[in-house]
């Protein structure tokens, strides 16, 4: 007889993808794409894409249905597509071209750049077919304009009055804002005017169309912190589907404010993101009390802290190896994206090593890299095969992030069943060990290190000694019993207990042993028991 949880699990995959919930998407792991950069269609002419330029390279969603094998092949069951609607059209703007989507025009029309409405419809499908869900970016704050003085029958909105009239944005000022224009003289960006009744409306009736038109399950929502909080509930209400919103910000206390039934469903997670920065990159601040301050924060701030959209990159920011030269901390960094509460987004090219600085070089075209089986993939198709295992047979999904121990150079977490070990120090040889404090598991207890496939037992006293033999990787725990089926580290676990003495390990070769540099550093976790076992 299967376990209830996995018996619900097995139900709700066939439930219809259309309007999921958030309740659905927490259990989701997110592939973010920009169309233009993604992939060619089959038989398209591979022209060089030079990023200083800012046109379009040929991306299109027909070039995304044919590649959904290497995203859903790295167990990701989501993807977020950049805008579809239709984009400014006329000469080159001071800043090139609206490859990226974001430079709304008149949202009732697709863009034809990317493809046709069937197009657009056969990608919604197939992703269905997998049993993934489709995330759509929206923008609704602003259009865009090469004067301060546009032609406003080009939009869906046709005439000044829906529009607030120009100021440029004071960022210290909340009211400026949501009313100024983003942009600049060269670029600007002429912001709505949601406090009209007529744009209220018409935004309503948009949204519902495209989200039925396409079988949208999800919105990932442009600037949304410039857009009054009041206009968000009726316009999510409209769309029925999960809504997360962008309010880019480090700070917990001004992100938490646009999530709840006054706001959207969930935000992307920046104070995380920053906190991250802080505590992983080399070189860096190598701060890992601002991670601690940040789930302190997040525990208090948010409604629903497990639904929170979780990254380490994007197209607004530089890539995470342009701040950081150590591939170790691309991978502890990430771990945490993935096994803490939230939904792991991923941006495309971070699992092959793009290292981009800001717009527009954070947009690099996918193709050239001929979509390898980095090791970095490997990581996340590991890190979401385990999550999504927990998620079939536990309530993982709703679990909580317990921190177990921390000092200046890592941090051991604890969320159901699964430890997580991460470190600050990279891939070169360090001398390093954690506090000493009680295992939260017994004597004898054997434990599974996931992604190196090594084998652990808690030694008398209830310690358990850690040992890096390549350098500063992650390590996440777990007992072969709660793992049995999951097929990681080879279906059958018993193997890997048998015979083997408290403190030893067992290892497998794994692509992200080979590609550290070796170190001998040793890691002592005595953990507080959590009382989980």
């Amino acid at each position: 007889m299967l376990p209830s949880l996995v018996l619900v699990s097995l139900l709700a995959s066939f439930q219809p993808a259309f309007a999921a919930t958030a309740e659905q998407w927490r259990t989701r792991s997110i592939y973010q794409i920009i169309v233009d950069r993604f992939a060619l269609e089959p038989g398209a002419v591979v022209n060089e894409c030079v990023l200083s330029e800012q046109t379009w390279c040929g991306g299109t969603w027909k070039g995304i249905l044919k590649k959904l094998d290497y995203i859903q092949s790295a167990g990701f069951t989501a993807i977020w597509i950049s805008p579809v609607n239709q984009n400014y059209q006329g000469p080159k703007s001071a800043y090139g071209d609206p490859y990226h989507g974001y430079w709304s025009a008149d949202i009732s029309q697709l863009n034809d750049k990317f493809g046709t409405a069937d197009d657009l419809k056969a990608l919604s499908a197939e992703v269905h077919r997998r049993n993934m869900y489709l995330m759509v970016d929206v923008v609704v704050n602003n259009v865009m304009a090469t004067s301060l003085t546009p032609d406003y029958s080009t939009y869906m909105f046709k005439d000044a009055k829906y529009y607030h009239p120009y100021c440029a944005v004071d960022f210290s000022n909340i009211t400026s804002e949501q009313q100024c224009w983003l942009g600049d003289t060269k670029v600007p960006l002429p912001d709505l005017n949601t406090e009209n009744s007529e744009v209220i409306a018409k935004y309503s009736d948009w949204i519902s169309d495209l989200v039925q038109t396409y079988s949208i399950d999800g919105l990932r929502i442009d600037a949304a912190k410039h857009v009054r909080k009041a206009f968000w509930p009726a316009f999510a209400k409209s769309a029925g589907v999960f809504c997360m919103g962008e309010v880019f910000d480090p700070l917990v206390p001004y992100a938490t404010d646009f999530q709840g039934s006054d706001a959207l469903d969930s935000v992307l997670n920046y104070p995380l993101y920053y906190a991250l920065v802080a505590a992983f990159t080399l070189p860096g601040a190598q701060n890992m009390s601002a991670l601690i301050d940040n789930f302190d924060q997040s525990k208090t701030g948010y409604s629903d802290t497990t639904v929170l959209g979780n990254f380490l990159e994007n197209q607004d920011l530089p890539r995470w190896h342009n701040l950081s030269v150590d591939p170790q901390s691309l991978y502890n960094a990430m771990t945490v994206t993935f096994l803490t509460e939230g939904i792991p987004i991923v941006y495309y090219g971070q699992e092959q090593g793009f290292s981009g600085a800001a717009d527009p070089y954070n947009r690099e075209p996918l193709w050239p890299s001929n979509y390898t089986n980095t090791t970095s993939y490997q990581l996340m198709t590991t890190l979401n095969q385990l999550r999504t295992y927990m998620i079939n047979t536990t309530d993982w999904a709703t679990q909580k992030t317990n921190v177990i121990t921390t000092n200046q150079n890592g941090i051991a977490l604890q969320k159901g069943e699964v430890v997580s070990i991460l470190t600050n120090i990279g891939a070169p040889p360090q001398n390093f060990t954690y506090t000493a404090l009680k295992s939260p598991w017994p004597q004898g207890t054997v434990t599974i290190d996931v992604v190196g496939c090594r084998q652990f037992v808690v030694a008398s006293g209830g310690y358990l000694e850690v040992e890096y033999t390549k350098g500063g990787v992650p390590v996440v725990l777990a007992q072969p019993s709660s793992l049995n089926g999951s097929g990681l580290c080879g279906s059958t676990m018993e193997a890997l207990h048998a015979n083997t003495l408290p403190g030893q390990t067992v290892a497998q070769s794994s692509a992200l042993d080979r590609a550290v540099v070796p170190s001998l550093i040793a890691l002592l976790l005595m953990a507080a028991s959590l009382g989980l076992w």
